[in-house]
């Protein structure tokens, strides 16, 4: 019989190669998750270095990495509607409009965020 960690072990691993199959794909086929990934290996070091204490270090870096998050979503829902039919329906056009609107406003949370870290108040 199995030991149970090493059922959770193969399903770690198993759950990791179907991740890093997602973010390859992405990156193959969406041109707004190239941007954003290089928009991340720009800011991640600099929210590193202009970041004073652990809490805004987390704020720069979590709120960039969320775009990425949001546009992945925003590419399944694409994906699932694409899937389900090519001819134009209301429905499909609000899932596709809504999920663009999602990457947007993470887009501006970054805006606000780094904003709000790094402007001078005094």
């Amino acid at each position: 019989m199995l030991k149970v960690e090493n059922i959770f072990q193969r399903r770690i691993v198993k759950s990791a190669g179907y991740s890093l199959q997602g973010l390859l794909l992405t990156w193959k086929e969406e041109e707004a998750f190239r941007v954003e990934v290089i928009l991340v290996l720009v800011l991640v070091p600099l929210g590193l270095y202009l970041g004073e204490g652990r809490l805004e270090k987390v704020l720069l870096l979590g709120s960039v990495f969320l775009v990425l998050i949001v546009e992945l979503v925003n590419s399944a829902v694409e994906s699932v509607v694409n899937r389900v039919g090519t001819e134009q329906h209301e429905l499909s056009g609000r899932a596709k409009d809504q999920g663009s609107a999602a990457v947007l406003l993470s887009l501006v949370l970054v805006l606000v965020v780094w904003g709000l870290v790094l402007w001078p108040l005094s």
